[in-house]
Parts: structure tokens; sequence; C-alpha cells
């Protein structure tokens, strides 16, 4: 595999920045590469196992950010399974709804493997899948504020009412996030916008869908990477250097984002990101189209 440094970087950059907001990190590392002509780099059957290396990176600045959640879903899962009793309504059983709704992209990641790999061949494909992306935040968005219709004018605390908890969830409702998660294994798709979508379809807050958006995200990001990474183990001892260089930028810029999402999403809407979707996945398309090859 022929990565560069300047490849590196970029993918690393791209990675960390867009994992963690709603447009798709899939879509945009291969989006990016084919406008760039990298496509020896993209057929190598390498990449993808590069791509799942920058999410590792992505997923352990994930567990440093939140470290307390996943040390308080440890000691949960270890008290609920000794005393073999789930409280519904409880931090606890939030713990439970993270790996319910792992299962379903982690079931369809094993057995769709081969199709899923062949559409990182085709950043056509991916422009046009970043564009449903942007419909369906938009979709999320108009969702929310049909259910909070008559909220307006109402003083913030009244409105706030009108949402759920996290842990009011049933086990159903987390596996259908889980299913809107597992989108995100077409690229175009962002795992994060489609958890957060179904989030909001079950009356959650924005901060409370990203939270659990960026919970789920975890534990699938550090499977793929147990079935993928060990791919890279033979390259030469210098692109292993710089595999491990993108990991350190992807997971820095991970953090960071996180960091700012998080603050975002007390006010923030998904509208910008959904706008930003349809406006880059149409230029990309007309970008394909028009230039030479």
């Amino acid at each position: 595999m022929n990565l560069t440094l300047w490849q590196t970087i970029l993918l690393s950059l791209l990675q960390g920045l867009t994992e963690l907001f709603p447009i798709s990190s899939l879509g945009h590392t291969v989006i990016v590469p084919g406008l760039l002509n990298w496509g020896d780099l993209v057929h190598d059957e390498r990449f993808l196992p590069l791509i799942t290396a920058l999410h590792l990176g992505t997923s352990i600045a994930l567990v440093i950010y939140f470290w307390r959640d996943w040390l308080q879903v440890c000691q949960t899962l270890v008290i609920s399974v000794k005393e073999a009793n789930v409280q519904t309504g409880t931090e606890g059983w939030v713990n439970w709804l993270i790996i319910l709704g792992c299962i379903p992209a982690g079931i369809l990641g094993v057995f769709l493997e081969k199709p899923l790999k062949a559409l990182f061949a085709s950043p056509f494909l991916a422009a046009t899948f970043l564009i449903v992306n942007g419909l369906l935040l938009l979709l999320g968005e108009w969702w929310r504020r049909k259910h909070m219709h008559g909220a307006k004018g109402l003083p913030p605390k009244e409105r706030e009412i009108r949402t759920r908890p996290l842990s009011s969830l049933k086990w159903w409702e987390a596996l259908l996030i889980g299913c809107a998660q597992a989108l995100a294994l077409i690229p175009g798709i962002s795992r994060s916008g489609a958890t957060m979508v179904a989030g909001l379809g079950a009356r959650l807050s924005h901060e409370d869908a990203a939270r659990f958006s960026f919970l789920l995200g975890t534990p699938l990001i550090g499977a793929a990477a147990l079935l993928e990474v060990p791919q890279l183990f033979h390259v030469p001892a210098p692109t292993l250097g710089l595999i491990c260089l993108g990991m350190v930028l992807s997971g820095i810029m991970a953090f960071l984002s996180t960091k700012f999402l998080m603050r975002y999403f007390e006010t923030g809407r998904l509208d910008p990101f959904a706008y930003y979707c349809i406006g880059a996945g149409a230029l990309s398309l007309l970008l394909f189209i028009f230039l030479p090859k």
C-alpha cells in the first residue's frame, strides 16, 4: 500500500472530524480520495483496514472522553448480572440499552461484509448517499418540530417536558436506534446522524440523542478494528508508522469534535449539517460527472 504522509494527515483529520459530526466519515473518506484521484489507494485491499485503524483512534478518544460513563457501564453490568436484576428507568438500564443498540449493526456488518466492502470503490455512490443522509437529518428535525407542535412560546423548562430521558427508552426502541445505526455501514450515511435522528424520533433531546449515539459507536468501532486492523500488521514499518500517526491525529480531532458537539447539541440542531451534506454531495456528483478522469 503506497501511503504518503500528506495522505495520512488528510485522511486522519477528515476521519476524526467527520466521525462524530453527522456528516458521514466513511462517505468523506471515499469521496475525497476519489476527487483527488487517489485510485491506487482506495482500490488497495488494505484501504478499509486503514480506515478502520483511524476509526480505532476515534474510538479510543471516545473512551477517554466518556471514561466516567464507561466505568459506570462496567460497574453496573457486573452488579446487575450478579444480582440478576435490571431495573428500567435507571442508569444501569441505559448500559443494557447500549448493548442492545449495538446488536443490529454488529450482525449486519458480519454477514454483509463483502457487499459492503464493494461500496468503498464507488465515490459516486457515496456522494449520492451523502445527499440521502442530509435528507434524513432534515426528516429528523421535521419530526421533532412536529412533535413539539404547540410548544412555541412556552418557557424552556416546559418545552423540556415534551422530551424524555434516555433511561426511559424501552428495549425495542434501543434496537430500532441500533437498526438506524446499521445504515451507516453504507458510505455516505452518517452513523451519528442516523442514530440521532432515530433518537429524536423516540423523543430524546438533542443532547441525550448525541450521547447515546457516541456511546453506541464505541463498541462497534472496537469490534471492527479487531477484524480489520490485523491485516495491517504485515505492511512495511514506515507505512505502519504512518498508520500509527494517523490513529493519534484522528483521536485528537475526534476528542475535540466530541467536546464541541456535546456543547453544541445543548441548544443546536441538525439542520446545518443536513444542508452541508446535501450541498457537498451534489457538488461532488457534479465534479465526478464533469471533471476529466
